[in-house]
């Protein structure tokens, strides 16, 4: 679901490109709560049925959060480049972010799991691996510390998306100045 947003200006509704700056992204913000401590940590994931995935040791301090409070706010954020502008105020960030809140769970299904770790090693090692991960690779790998593997779900229930989009005509690049920009931006 897609709430609006403060700024308008910068808000992006096009669901088809969100979907795609999801698909993209490598890096999301995990943002949780508990005992008045807020805790925010990057994580590798999945856009994938409209839902975020993830995986990690199956205990910690991430797994204590979650246990006691299970609504979080997922953040993923690009930047495109800086854009400049004569008027120091108007220098301005290409960028893409989306923020999500919702409920995040332990995927106990194996074939959701599977499915979801399948789809992360095609986003970020794509054909590396010349067979599918088994079921019981997900189900038995241990790290070295000793954690089992476990994968989590974060259920969307709200969604904004903003951008600003990129302009070759005023991307900074290392070289230009102001002084390259004054007249141009005159006429």
């Amino acid at each position: 679901m897609i709430i609006m947003i403060r700024y308008a200006k910068r808000e992006c509704k096009d669901e088809a490109k969100i979907n795609q700056f999801l698909a993209q992204a490598k890096t999301g913000f995990l943002g949780l709560s508990a005992k008045k401590q807020p805790y925010v940590i990057p994580l590798n994931y999945v856009w994938m049925n409209n839902s975020f995935y993830f995986h990690g040791a199956s205990e910690g301090r991430k797994i204590e959060m979650i246990d006691e409070n299970n609504h979080v706010c997922f953040t993923i954020s690009e930047e495109f480049g800086t854009l400049v502008s004569p008027i120091p105020a108007h220098t301005d960030t290409a960028y893409m972010s989306v923020v999500a809140f919702g409920k995040v769970e332990l995927v106990q299904d194996i074939d959701e799991a599977t499915k979801s770790m399948q789809v992360m090693l095609d986003k970020y090692v794509p054909d590396y691996y010349d067979s599918a991960l088994s079921k019981s690779h997900v189900e038995k790998y241990t790290s070295s510390m000793g954690s089992k593997m476990a994968i989590y779900k974060i259920s969307v229930s709200q969604l904004t998306a903003k951008e600003n989009e990129s302009n070759e005509d005023i991307q900074f690049y290392h070289g230009r100045s102001v002084k390259d920009d004054r007249n141009q931006f005159r006429k």
